[in-house]
């Protein structure tokens, strides 16, 4: 499937950043689910399962460009380099700045980067001693700030960006152009949020960590075991997959195998 899509005006890039096993086994990190329901999953997924088993993981950052040479909004910013936040935990360091370069998309046409929440593996980019984003603002929900106050991600990312004056900290659903609006979406953290891109008919919701594997489309009410409200990530999900069906918007996927996919079995 192209990396690209068309949505009216706007174009959205998936951009590969690395690739490998996840730490968990998958039935440990979505231990309800059956084996008919990874069975179901595999079939659409095939590319998230190793020959020997193992949950293998994509990390996705997507590019919405405006125009065919216009600004870009990041959406979320990777694992980072080798010496990053998550290179305690991830399986390799990210690629990001060249799949942009691959995509003619060049650092300083990022005038905005939306992190769907801080978890390390989706801020690498970002963070100010290492992104090649130097000018570009870094939207964050109020709260996730507030949960990550006394985190790593404070020291390392926020509060750089708040000094340099380019920490955008928004509440709730927000309108950042014409087209694209950020939809809260929370559970999974408390301020995780996804990105909406529509037009033209068409619209393709950029779900972060609303759903991690697809086990989840067959069956959206799944716990994932790394949400930190189980019950609020559920809710979250169902609805905004429910609008999505509605819609018929893609889903633009961070971690499976495809970078989009449609909702339902």
């Amino acid at each position: 499937m192209s990396a690209i899509r068309k949505i009216g005006p706007l174009t959205v890039i998936a951009l590969p950043d690395a690739e490998g096993p996840h730490f968990d086994r998958r039935e440990d990190a979505l231990p309800d689910a059956t084996a008919e329901q990874w069975a179901a999953a595999d079939e659409r997924d095939p590319d998230a399962r190793t020959a020997d088993g193992r949950w293998w993981l994509r990390f996705r950052s997507f590019a919405i460009r405006y125009g065919d040479s216009g600004p870009v909004t990041l959406v979320d910013a990777g694992i980072g380099p080798a010496h990053s936040l998550a290179a305690d935990w991830a399986p390799v360091p990210g690629h990001l700045p060249d799949e942009l370069a691959g995509a003619g998309i060049e650092a300083a046409d990022v005038e905005a980067v939306v992190l769907t929440h801080l978890h390390t593996d989706h801020i690498g980019w970002a963070v100010p001693a290492d992104s090649p984003f130097t000018n570009a603002r870094v939207i964050v929900q109020r709260a996730e700030v507030d949960a990550f106050a006394a985190a790593r991600q404070q020291d390392a990312l926020l509060r750089p960006l708040r000094d340099q004056g380019r920490l955008q900290v928004v509440e709730g659903d927000t309108e950042l152009s014409a087209g694209v609006r950020i939809i809260s979406t929370p559970g999974h953290t408390p301020g995780h949020q996804s990105v909406l891109v529509d037009g033209g008919g068409e619209s393709v919701l950029i779900t972060g960590d609303l759903l991690v594997h697809a086990v989840q489309l067959v069956d959206p009410g799944l716990a994932y075991g790394h949400d930190m409200d189980v019950r609020l990530a559920r809710k979250s999900r169902d609805a905004a997959l429910t609008a999505a069906t509605a819609r018929g918007s893609w889903l633009a996927v961070s971690h499976l195998g495809q970078p989009y996919c449609r909702t339902g079995t």
